[in-house]
């Protein structure tokens, strides 16, 4: 039975400045450097901007007013749909300018981390159960064995992690993204969260792919939008890292001009998955690289560190796949390799999968098959080999083919001779380079 993921509970609006859990200050603070910033004088767009319902910013923007920072304009914007316009007073301008030295900081209000914790629960990666109609679906391009998904499936539908290792060119990135692809919902990221006052941005159109989703109308009586819209509806996120990865990425970034955080990878991939391939060509070892990862696995946490030392704990809900071409004894002791949940061997095509990959590539291409030319490469050429087999290897020789086929003018085909020139480009023959 091919199951569909259940939808995620969207994070519900704030109804007023009491259910927002964020110092008045901060808020108004924020109100007033937007207005500053953005030049934005009537309370529908001031929705839009600080991402908070009309009802709620006009709170904001009355408690503003009563503090003498706000001023009605006494003219209705006519662009507005009759909307009473409002300014900075003096004093509100010099308050603002005061907020942003401070911090650069305006827009979307953030989420506080209490509160996205809740969110994260409501959305985690755990509560996936992915079927094996799913995997196929995500995976049908690849030509797998059986019982890979065998493996795969049990790992992806516990949410935990999982090592894929074998050698190199047959396909752990492929498979990768066809986890990324099976989960298929959408969780909601948000724009920035707040801890002990400070902003730390999290969405990032990088990494999140937003769904893009009816504009409304905002004098609608009538709102559409049902979820808090501080926080972007995307495709669960997948950050992939490979051999530039270090431990310094996965520490909040504090930019000192704007005096805010930038979430570190782990964090915006949170619901979603986080790819670690080429495990063992990073500039740390693998074994200091895991252990950073030791608390986050085991306890679904992880601890993060502000400018001041001060340390706080955020959620840690992501699928933590490592990719490598070692063999995971050369590279980790016995409790590193514990604390990895799925040791997955990710091997070559035997001779019948890889003729099936080559039919299927030389088809995707235009390349006619030719049985003598075939015979040649497993009967002459893989033995030079002990006939090891991956999964790259029709992809490189056809695209050689090709290649030489343009080059001499002549239509696409398949020959021993032209095996030979293509497979002498598979290989760098062993020998001494005179210097």
């Amino acid at each position: 039975m091919n199951m569909q993921p259940t939808a995620v509970m969207a994070p519900p609006p704030p109804r007023g400045l009491a259910e927002m859990q964020l110092p008045l200050v901060m808020m108004r603070d924020i109100l007033l450097k937007t207005m500053f910033r953005k030049n934005v004088d009537v309370v529908s767009e001031l929705s839009q901007a600080i991402c908070l319902p009309i009802p709620v910013t006009q709170e904001l923007v009355d408690m503003a007013r009563d503090q003498k920072l706000l001023e009605a304009t006494g003219t209705l914007n006519a662009n507005s749909g009759g909307e009473m316009g409002y300014q900075l007073t003096d004093a509100g301008k010099s308050r603002a300018l005061d907020a942003l030295s401070q911090s650069e900081y305006f827009g979307a209000m953030p989420v506080p981390l209490d509160v996205y914790r809740e969110q994260v629960k409501r959305q985690s990666i755990r509560n996936i159960q992915v079927t094996r109609q799913q995997l196929l679906g995500a995976m049908g391009h690849l030509v797998l064995p059986d019982s890979l998904l065998d493996h795969l499936g049990p790992a992806v539908s516990a949410g935990r992690s999982m090592l894929m290792y074998g050698p190199p060119g047959n396909g752990k990135s492929l498979i990768s993204n066809g986890i990324r692809d099976a989960l298929g919902d959408n969780v909601y990221v948000p724009r920035a969260i707040e801890y002990s006052g400070q902003v730390i941005t999290v969405y990032d159109p990088i990494v999140h792919n937003a769904i893009q989703e009816e504009a409304e109308d905002p004098h609608a009586l009538r709102r559409r939008r049902s979820f808090d819209s501080r926080y972007v509806k995307c495709e669960r996120p997948t950050v992939v890292t490979g051999g530039e990865l270090s431990l310094s990425m996965l520490d909040l970034v504090y930019n000192p001009t704007a005096r805010t955080y930038q979430a570190p990878l782990q964090l915006k991939s949170t619901g979603g998955i986080f790819i670690v391939d080429d495990l063992g060509r990073q500039a740390e070892p693998p074994q200091a690289l895991i252990n950073r990862w030791i608390v986050p696995l085991e306890e679904g946490k992880d601890i993060l560190g502000l400018q001041s030392g001060e340390k706080f704990e955020v959620p840690f809900d992501t699928l933590v796949i490592f990719s490598t071409n070692f063999h995971p004894n050369e590279i980790f002791d016995q409790a590193a390799l514990r604390r990895i949940f799925f040791k997955i061997k990710i091997d070559g095509p035997n001779q019948e999968n890889f003729l099936k990959i080559f039919a299927m590539v030389a088809r995707k291409k235009g390349m006619p098959l030719d049985e003598r030319a075939l015979v040649h490469l497993l009967k002459v050429k893989y033995p030079e080999i002990d006939n090891v087999y991956a999964n790259y290897q029709p992809v490189f020789l056809i695209d050689q083919m090709i290649s030489i086929c343009e080059f001499e003018g002549i239509p696409y085909q398949m020959t021993p001779e032209l095996i030979d020139r293509a497979w002498a480009n598979m290989f760098v023959r062993d020998e001494q380079i005179v210097k």
